[in-house]
């Protein structure tokens, strides 16, 4: 197995590691499910899966971060992934998320993603955290809620996104570790 350089987060029931050449089966299939790729990026096939993935491996390798590969404890399974994102013109430093349909509504997204805005706050040093959700998109929208964002009102993408209506949500790092305690 081939994983992009960083760190390994690990939570009560799920293992956060950088991209690995082995995630690819799963990612594609989340990719390729309507439901599940229809709020990040759309159905793709394959190969611009693959690009994909390539791509957040890369962002480990070029900017020391990347969104995690969540992994299941109980399972072994690749779930989806979770963490920090900001590509060039991006509206912020985000940490995002993407599950694969079978790991909604465990938790997964809310626990992955304290996880990840710890470790961004702790050891990236940012000052604030974003989360790109499009205005339908109310499961996403109650994970932002539920980690303690607010709707800061409408955001835009860069291209080829530019046209795609999004909300910012987001929370400070001061904001955060206040309620963390």
């Amino acid at each position: 197995m081939t994983v992009a350089p960083g760190p390994v987060l690990e939570t009560d029931r799920l293992i956060l590691r950088p991209t690995a050449s082995e995630d690819l089966d799963a990612w594609a299939r989340m990719m390729a499910d309507a439901e599940a790729a229809r709020f990040i990026g759309g159905v793709q096939p394959r190969s611009p899966a693959w690009r994909f993935m390539a791509t957040m491996a890369g962002s480990w390798v070029l900017k020391g971060f990347g969104m995690f590969s969540v992994i299941e404890k109980s399972s072994g399974q690749w779930v989806g992934r979770i963490g920090p994102w900001q590509p060039e013109d991006w509206p912020g430093t985000e940490v995002g998320w993407g599950l694969a349909r079978e790991a909604w509504g465990k938790g997964y997204a809310v626990e992955a993603a304290t996880a990840t805005i710890d470790w961004v706050f702790d050891h990236l040093g940012w000052d604030e955290v974003i989360h790109c959700i499009d205005p339908e998109n109310t499961r996403s929208q109650k994970v932002a809620q539920r980690l303690g964002s607010i709707n800061r009102g409408p955001g835009r993408m860069p291209a080829p996104y530019q046209d795609h209506v999004i909300d910012l949500w987001g929370q400070t790092a001061a904001e955060w570790r206040a309620r963390r305690g």
